[in-house]
């Protein structure tokens, strides 16, 4: 009996859980067998003619793309969320061919002339904007692709490309690996004093789960925070803080898994393909394709709001340590920081997270979502029980639009919520395919691909016999990625390479996330996501004005932050490849500008940077207080028509979130706001005096 291998069907994800690592290469090796041989016949179809249009050359590349990545896409993310050795090898011997691949398609000169071709013929052919602005990027990403370089050069690129893939991997690995390693067990509670009852049974979960009796605790998010949080026990605090800001570092036991020169190696390379594209440094190459135009807008752009925040940051670090010291902590370290914020926002706003959980158990906060969405953005969500996922707190929703009394789905996503061994830290959000229009070359049929997307979070998970329940600061996170979400699902854009999330620069992509986060304190939706998991009733009037109160508690101090790891990011890939040593002087230099605070000298941040040196953000990470400034204003419009006005959802549907990856970005906000944006908006949103 032939076994057929799940990646290879029509729609792979409709097979999630029989997809085993002895899959992977075959499946990958075979789809890039299949286009490259596609390819060689589209090009001696089309090569020396004048004649072609959109639907004879660049569908077939987008039909291409599809196929590998619906191939691609389930690997990658089960190697995040289902991680394992063997998936591991097999993740990265993939992730291998596919870059030579993708190496070797941007540096295919007839396919770049193909392209120049149809993009000199858009006024005779009609191309609409969107196939323009699809044509005009794609030029672009030839030449940062190595498409001008010599013969030796271009060996010299490829070779960059695929150790740049294999270090990315191997840091996201080694971090994985150290958070996994350490783990501190507990025979009772008693060490465990001033932590919240769900935050105990938490860490009893955890240890179940380990077939341990009593309470384990880890370094994945949940665990870290509430130790950090609520932990009485101060030596408790630093010895959880120490492991954690010292993974995969010089300080791990086991050196294998020290990031450190993993780093090292990823800014030499960064800096070598940046100076053989022609470019300073990475940080221009990177700049090249966002909205900032380069590094010193960006930079300027960041010390402003660090003009603007460090005072005031100040001010609220000294009434932190002022606090702990009224309370006996006269030698303040970075691990009484969390746990006496906690409780000095209890002392002036008279509410915490964990006097918040109880009212958002997750199943409600979910509901009160979509009821947001479907008053908004006009879809329904509704779950899909008959599926097949990769582990069973995973749910797959389907979203509906009504027309023409019809109901039409137009989009799915799968939601994973819990924290878990195995599984990366953090959320996020990533696509399984995009909105596509399919053409039936024989009947000219046409049909729409629907967009899929993974929303990924790592929340407490439920504990026995309670409901899930996540904090305020949780369910900000949902509704985050819920927003990343609806870029990618919502979008009516029908070329593949501009649909959703596709094509939307780095620097703009955070938009709707940024901007959904603003309902999560207003009060009309507030009434509509939480419930007391016992009573049933919404969160008190009093307990929802506490919270909007505390909203911007220590707003400046997490200004400041975040700007001392924007500010680092652009430094380190605007400089030479810079040696372990260079990096840690460049983040104390950048700290001593615009922090408030300074790390103990072992603190190893670096080492666990994985935005940068694992993910998407290198010399990008200024992306959060870029597309924030956006986002803050666009959210002025609903603040000035209503939160809940229609008008302001659909035009926020209609300009933004339909729109894609389809023109510029600033375009698209400036004919959804009638202006440019104002920081103003995002200084006030966070509390700071402008």
């Amino acid at each position: 009996m032939t076994i057929i291998n799940p990646l290879l069907l029509n729609n792979p994800i409709e097979q999630v859980a029989n997809i085993k690592p002895e899959h992977v290469a075959e499946a990958i090796e075979q789809v890039i067998d299949i286009n490259k041989e596609a390819l060689k016949r589209l090009k001696e179809k089309l090569s020396g003619s004048q004649g072609f249009n959109w639907d004879e050359f660049m569908y077939p590349l987008e039909v291409m793309e599809d196929k590998l990545g619906k191939v691609w896409s389930p690997v990658s993310h089960l190697n995040s969320v289902c991680n394992s050795d063997e998936l591991r090898t097999a993740y990265d011997q993939a992730l291998a061919l596919l870059t030579d691949y993708s190496t070797e398609q941007g540096q295919d000169k007839e396919l770049f002339k193909l392209t120049e071709t149809l993009y000199k013929s858009r006024d005779k052919l009609n191309l609409s904007a969107t196939k323009i602005h699809i044509l005009k990027d794609s030029l672009i990403g030839f030449k940062l692709s190595g498409l001008d370089l010599n013969e030796e050069d271009k060996k010299q690129y490829a070779k960059i490309q695929s150790r740049l893939a294999e270090l990315s991997s191997k840091y996201e690995q080694n971090l994985m690996d150290a958070t996994m390693a350490w783990n501190k067990h507990f025979d009772n509670a008693d060490s465990l004093a001033g932590l919240p009852e769900t935050e105990i049974e938490m860490l009893k979960g955890m240890a179940k789960a380990k077939e341990k009796e009593g309470y384990l605790v880890t370094l994945e998010i949940p665990s870290y925070i509430a130790i950090m949080t609520y932990a009485d026990d101060r030596e408790l605090r630093e010895e959880v803080y120490r492991a954690y800001v010292t993974r995969s570092s010089e300080f791990s036991e086991d050196k294998n898994i020290d990031n450190s020169q993993v780093m090292e190696e990823l800014l030499s390379l960064k800096n070598k393909k940046a100076k053989l594209l022609g470019f300073a440094h990475y940080a221009e190459l990177s700049l090249e394709s966002k909205m900032a135009t380069d590094t010193e807008e960006v930079l300027g752009f960041l010390y402003d709001l660090a003009k603007s925040s460090k005072e005031q940051a100040k001010q609220e670090f000294k009434a932190l340590k002022d606090f702990a010291s009224e309370n006996g902590i006269t030698d303040f370290k970075a691990w009484d920081s969390a746990y006496y914020s906690e409780k000095l926002m209890q002392k002036e706003y008279q509410i915490s997270q964990s006097q918040l959980r109880p009212y958002f158990p997750i199943d409600k906060v979910i509901l009160g979502l979509f009821d947001l969405t479907k008053h908004h953005f006009n879809v329904e969500i509704k779950e899909k029980i008959e599926t097949n996922v990769w582990h069973k707190d995973v749910k797959h929703y389907q979203i509906f639009r009504t027309e023409n009394n019809q109901q039409n789905l137009i989009a799915e996503f799968y939601l994973d919520p819990y924290a878990r061994t195995h599984k990366r830290g953090g959320a996020w959000m990533d696509d399984y395919q995009g909105r596509f229009k399919l053409v039936d070359q024989d009947s000219e049929q046409n049909t729409i691909q629907i967009p899929i997307a993974f929303l990924t979070c790592n929340f407490t998970p439920a504990s026995e016999g309670k409901p899930g329940l996540i904090t305020h600061d949780e369910v900000v996170t949902l509704f985050h990625e819920f927003g990343h979400g609806i870029h990618h699902m919502l979008t009516q854009v029908n070329e593949l390479s501009a649909s959703g999330i596709s094509n939307v620069p780095w620097d703009a992509v955070e938009l709707p996330s940024q901007f959904m986060e603003n309902f999560c304190y207003q009060a009309e939706v507030i009434e509509k996501i939480s419930s007391h998991h016992e009573t049933g009733e919404s969160l008190p009037t009093d307990l929802l004005n506490k919270l909007i109160k505390a909203k911007n508690f220590q707003s400046a101090m997490m200004m400041v932050r975040q700007l001392e790891f924007s500010i680092f990011d652009i430094k380190i890939h605007k400089s030479d490849g810079l040696s372990v040593e260079q990096v840690q002087k460049v983040l104390d230099e950048t700290r001593s500008e615009v922090s408030v605070s300074t790390p103990p000298s072992f603190n190893r941040f670096q080492n666990g940077f994985s935005h940068i040196f694992a993910g998407g953000y290198s010399a990008g990470y200024y992306s959060y207080k870029w597309a924030e400034v956006l986002s803050s204003d666009a959210f002025s419009l609903f603040e000035e028509m209503g939160v809940m006005n229609p008008d302001a959802g659909k035009k926020f549907l209609n300009e933004i979130l339909e729109k894609g990856g389809s023109a510029e970005p600033m375009a698209l906000f400036e004919k959804f706001r009638g202006r440019k944006p104002n920081v103003d908006a995002l200084l006030r949103h966070s509390g700071i005096a402008v």
